[in-house]
């Protein structure tokens, strides 16, 4: 039996960084708000047509500001992440949630039967599996059509994948690339084994991107949300992504282009021919891409200052959560002044060792006031949270260390009252197939489920 790669690049991490006795450590985030002036407006909203003037700008925020109850999340979320990142908020997309694989895996398909000028994929995990083999396929169809088609698939997420399902796409005219191998024999003097790409990207045309948490994989096959599992079938995994069409979708192909280059992917020649960018709807989008580096954790960033500018409402998912102290005050701070604050996290995992580590954290958690649900009969591998009714973000970035300090992470941030109502629609029903984590019956646990728990938790940098 092939063990889950979550144990390994957990394992392979643990190795390294005893052998080499470095400890990279996150940003002060604090401090990055503190840059920020409160209600400041966005330094640039980017449209179709180009950059807007400020007063454009600052009338589109407010008019998302009076969409929803009166909330700091908007104007100072986004002032704290143009001072960091610089990258521009996006207007006129449209945006869709999609639930699980079945969903994800349609819209990814169609997308791809539409495809005209090109196709980037990008995913950590690559299965030569049923649905591996489906997209193989169409992906090798389009590239007889005449369609440019790239892939970056992560050498330790695809592990299992034998080089024989990458070399029939190499052979179709696929150009592929494989994320810092993780041979250090093959790699040319530039090894990267703790630096892994967890991103999940798709771009169709420079028009349509797919992002989130669903790699290609059958484990995804089946749609296990709100089902009741059957004796003896297996446990499904309970995901999240969102489909992309606009303008925006040209910033996350922009992150798909820097990898291919940083990988020394052949060259990608400039499209004679390409789409014109019309607005596709009303959805305000900013791309997140986060690399290893002491500037470049933009998504833990964007968490912190985002939880610490609620002022009504935070509803989080998360896959893996071992977080830093800076984030778990982020969040007992907010409940602590009120805020709704409620986690949905798994009861069933591959990480056995991450989840003891996530409910150490729970005492504190559940003293502050923040409520924990455990989704049940399925793997809960969501990255998804919505705040204040206004402001979403779904993505591949897990709250924990892995996430924010070793891969390559992309997370789509959506500023839409419609849309944010879609997330609290879907949160709703995944609290409803929830266990609540009550204080007075978390305290009476087992000792020696606290002993395992404590165990896990010194290890929570590696996990």
């Amino acid at each position: 039996m092939t063990p889950p790669r979550r144990f390994v690049s957990s394992l392979l991490t643990v190795s390294v960084l005893i052998a080499g006795g470095g400890c990279a450590t996150l940003p002060n985030v604090s401090e990055t708000m503190g840059e920020a002036p409160e209600g400041k407006a966005p330094d640039r909203i980017v449209s179709a047509k180009g950059l807007l003037s400020p007063a454009t700008s600052k009338a589109i925020m407010e008019r998302l500001e009076r969409s929803v109850d009166p909330t700091d999340v908007v104007q100072r979320f986004t002032a704290v992440i143009e001072s960091v990142t610089g990258t521009p908020a996006v207007k006129g997309n449209a945006v869709k949630l999609l639930i699980d694989g079945p969903a994800t895996y349609a819209a990814m398909f169609a997308a791809i039967q539409a495809a005209r000028v090109d196709i980037d994929l990008e995913s950590y995990i690559l299965e030569d599996d049923e649905e591996g083999r489906r997209f193989a396929d169409l992906l090798m169809k389009k590239a007889a059509e005449g369609v440019p088609v790239h892939v970056i698939y992560d050498s330790l997420g695809s592990l299992g994948t034998a080089a024989a399902f990458f070399d029939r796409l190499r052979d179709a005219g696929i150009q592929v690339v494989e994320f810092n191998q993780t041979n250090p024999l093959k790699d040319h003097g530039k090894w990267g084994l703790l630096h892994r790409d967890h991103r999940k990207i798709l771009v169709v045309d420079g028009k349509l991107a797919i992002i989130g948490g669903i790699n290609i994989s059958k484990v995804y096959s089946s749609s296990p949300s709100g089902t009741r599992k059957r004796k003896g079938a297996p446990v499904g995994w309970r995901d999240t992504d969102v489909q992309i069409e606009g303008p925006a979708a040209a910033e996350f192909q922009k992150l798909f282009l820097d990898t291919w280059r940083q990988q020394k992917g052949p060259s990608i020649p400039e499209q004679a021919e390409l789409p014109v960018r019309n607005d596709a709807g009303t959805a305000l989008v900013r791309a997140l891409g986060s690399t290893p580096g002491e500037t470049n954790r933009i998504t833990f960033v964007a968490y912190v200052a985002a939880i610490t500018f609620a002022q009504h409402s935070i509803h989080l998912t998360n896959a893996y959560f071992v977080p830093d102290d800076q984030i778990l005050e982020a969040f007992e701070d907010a409940a602590r002044r009120g805020v709704d604050v409620e986690i949905i996290l798994p009861s069933i995992t591959d990480a056995p060792a991450v989840l003891s580590a996530q409910r150490y954290r729970y005492s504190e958690l559940l003293r502050a006031g923040v409520k924990i649900f455990e989704r049940r009969n399925v793997v809960m591998h969501a990255k998804t949270a919505v705040i204040d009714g206004i402001w979403s973000t779904v993505g591949s970035t897990n709250m924990d260390y892995l996430s924010f300090l070793s891969n390559n992470e992309v997370n789509a941030v959506i500023l839409s009252r419609e849309f944010a109502d879609e997330m609290e629609k879907a949160f709703a029903r995944d609290r409803a197939a929830s266990d609540p984590i009550s204080w007075d019956k978390w305290r009476r646990r087992a000792e020696a489920e606290k002993v395992e728990e404590w165990v896990a938790h010194l290890f929570f940098r590696w996990l």
